[in-house]
């Protein structure tokens, strides 16, 4: 603003005129309004400190006092005949209970207590040693030693619960977003400022009997606040747009105040609202008062805050006093606005009158001036007729024909520009459609490679899978039959080789069972059956059954946490088997006492995620990339295919599967199925590639 402020000076002779004639005006004036505010305003904002100091301590006194006032009425309440003789009455304890318990509730309710009962010597319940849940305080000491006591303590919320199941509730506030106070985490406050009183009870011999505990809760005491307002800011001590508050803070959150949450609601308290960080700092860090303007939730208060110290000298809070400043700024203001008027009549007035004076002087000038600075910004105009005849009026039809030769020539140029970018514009766009064709078609290819090999690999070992399973399956079926015959020929005396003889039949049945799992793998066009809707959940249910004798063998337990709703598309016996195979290895890598969890959960609309957890060894990091592949095991009674068979009976339904694990800790297996499987065939475009390819 000043470099073109300056720039408007140098170049015109009439600016230069207009700023020797208004120099002297605009020197002094704003001089003379400047010191005039400043001085003002220092010292009314001087006594504005000075009276909100003075506010904070009366309502500090106002605070103590509060302090003692419930102090003496615990003590009227102790000495009170009702309760002395009720207390000293020669009664059984359980007779004392029901007549001192109900009178205790009423003095509670007719003083204004929020909690009132009777504590022996060591801080338990009088009625009942064995209940010492109450909150330990030095008060009691204080008391014991010196008599009555009273003084600010922070109860949790369930030291408030022990004492009162309503008094969390009470104290229950959640945490509003604050401008410009301290970042934080929580969400709400649950603790409660208690003016905590202890008065002991002595019997005839001086000897303390009991001690009566008294609690009053800052938190929310609208009243409380409102009276200690009352006292501070009495009717015409503010001025009459402003606003007096008192707060009390419990650490930098307000608890209880009057200050409104907008001045546009007054009634709506700025509970749960925060002081500003750099408040919090010098008053709660530090252990200072702050004197001075803050930002108050919404406004800007002439504010005074001072620390609150629990019974044993920590800083627990802050005890607030305040008014609005803006009545006041307005008032500085409207003295300003004033002197500003003035200032800006005199100087039109003098602008005014300089300008009458030099516009016939300077008009030809600046009509060229102008043409000039509309060019430079890309006006086509020009300086026309002008009605004197002297050497300016020659410049100027000198400088219209020069005007009108660069227009001609700047045209030309652009629209050379024009073409050459129309053409960078249209190639550009031609490049990056072949680009994204070339994407695409490597995309397709590698995907292709991926398949064929797969493929490749699946038909040789279905080959050789199909003459293994032939061959196998004739000498395993002979020696089944031959086992059989030997059984019932050897009649009782099989019963000597029993074991060897039930030995051999199960590795028999298992070779069977390695060759099926074998040609599965190699050949799962055989074992696709056509997807229908499947319960997760119910997949889980039954496969419990099934592997709850390995559970038991190793006492590992199962938890379930079945949460998934959707219906996904796939078999229910393949899932099932996908599942029997992570529930045994994971047994298999858990430990006696071990735990597995089975989760599932709707995947957004897509179908269902299925988590099976254990805590078990983990696996290796160099042995994880390989855990699919077929034929790889990392244990001695395996045969390596359970996994990779899972993994491609996944594939067939498209769903996907993940692993995570940690040597030591466990590992965690992810498996999302699809609620609707698309039709896997090529695309016509994909179609065209591959013929080319071909």
């Amino acid at each position: 603003m000043f470099r073109r402020l300056y720039a408007l000076i140098t170049q015109s002779l009439r600016y230069k005129v207009l700023l020797l004639v208004l120099m002297p005006v605009l020197i002094v004036m704003p001089t003379v309004i400047g010191m005039a505010y400043i001085w003002s305003n220092e010292i009314s904002y001087r006594q504005l400190l000075m009276k909100v100091n003075g506010d904070l301590s009366v309502a500090h006194e106002s605070f103590l006092r509060a302090q003692k006032g419930y102090l003496a009425k615990l003590s009227l309440i102790a000495e009170s005949h009702s309760f002395r003789t009720a207390l000293e009455a020669q009664l059984s304890d359980q007779r004392k209970t029901e007549t001192i318990n109900p009178l205790l509730e009423e003095f509670k309710y007719q003083e204004g207590f929020d909690f009132l009962y009777l504590a022996n010597a060591r801080g338990c319940d009088y009625w009942d040693d064995s209940q010492c849940e109450f909150k330990k305080s030095s008060l009691l000491e204080r008391s014991l030693l010196n008599g009555p006591s009273t003084g600010i303590e922070i109860f949790s919320s369930d030291e408030l619960g022990i004492i009162d199941v309503e008094l969390p509730e009470k104290v229950y506030l959640p945490l509003t977003p604050t401008p410009r106070a301290k970042p934080t985490d929580r969400t709400f406050e649950d603790r409660g400022m208690v003016i905590h009183s202890y008065y002991p009870i002595r019997d005839k011999s001086g000897k303390v009997e009991a001690l009566l505990v008294g609690g009053v809760l800052v938190n929310k005491d609208f009243a409380f606040v409102d009276r200690l307002r009352d006292i501070v800011y009495s009717t015409g001590s503010l001025a009459d747009d402003s606003l007096g508050t008192i707060t009390v803070f419990l650490e930098d959150v307000r608890i209880n105040t009057n200050v409104p949450r907008l001045l546009q609601s007054p009634t709506k308290r700025a509970l749960g609202t925060r002081v500003s960080e750099e408040v919090r700092h010098k008053v709660l860090d530090r252990g200072e008062s702050w004197i001075d303007r803050a930002f108050v939730v919404s406004e800007w208060y002439i504010s005074a805050y001072e620390p609150i110290t629990d019974i044993n000298g920590q800083r627990v809070g802050m005890l607030y006093a305040g008014f609005l400043e803006a009545p006041f700024i307005d008032v500085y203001l409207e003295g300003l606005f004033k002197l500003l008027l003035l200032f800006v009549a005199v100087t039109l007035f003098c602008v005014v009158g300089a300008m009458l004076v030099a516009r016939s002087i300077f008009k030809p000038i600046e009509a060229m001036a102008n043409v000039i600075s509309r060019v430079q910004k890309g006006d086509d105009l020009r300086i026309g007729w002008i009605k004197a005849k002297d050497e300016v009026a020659t410049l100027a039809n000198q400088f219209d024909a020069l005007l009108d030769q660069l227009q001609y020539q700047r045209d030309q140029i652009q629209e050379g520009a024009d073409e050459l970018e129309r053409k960078v514009d249209q190639r550009t766009s031609e490049l990056q459609q072949r680009t994204k064709a070339l994407e695409r078609n490597i995309k397709l290819l590698e995907r292709t490679r991926e398949q064929l090999i797969a493929k490749e690999k699946l038909a040789a070992i279905g080959e050789l899978t199909a003459g293994i399973a032939h061959e196998i399956n004739n000498p395993t079926a002979v020696i089944l039959g031959n086992m059989d015959l030997m059984t019932a020929e050897l009649g009782e005396d099989a019963a000597s080789v029993e074991q060897e003889t039930r030995l051999i039949i199960q590795q028999v049945y298992r070779i069977r069972s390695i060759i099926n799992n074998l040609l599965q793998y190699s050949r799962p066009s055989d074992f696709q059956n056509h997807p229908i809707a499947v319960d997760i959940n119910q997949v889980v249910e039954d496969t419990r059954v099934l592997v709850q004798h390995d559970l038991d063998r190793k006492d590992v337990d199962l938890r379930l946490d079945l949460k998934a709703k959707h219906s996904v598309g796939g078999n229910h016996q393949q899932f099932q088997q996908v599942l029997i195979n992570l529930i045994v290895n994971a047994t298999n890598a858990t430990d006696k006492n071990g735990t597995i969890t089975i989760r599932t959960r709707d995947w957004k609309d897509q179908g269902v995620l299925l988590v099976v957890r254990d805590n078990g060894s983990g696996i290796n990091p160099e042995v994880l990339p390989r855990i699919f592949d077929p034929f790889f095991t990392s244990s001695n009674s395996g045969t390596g295919l359970g996994l990779s068979v899972s993994y491609g009976i996944l594939q067939r339904f498209q769903a996907e599967i993940e692993v995570r694990s940690r040597s030591g800790f466990g590992s965690c297996f992810y498996i999302w199925f699809r609620k609707d499987i698309e039709n896997p065939l090529l695309s016509d475009t994909e179609r065209d590639i591959l013929a080319d390819i071909a």
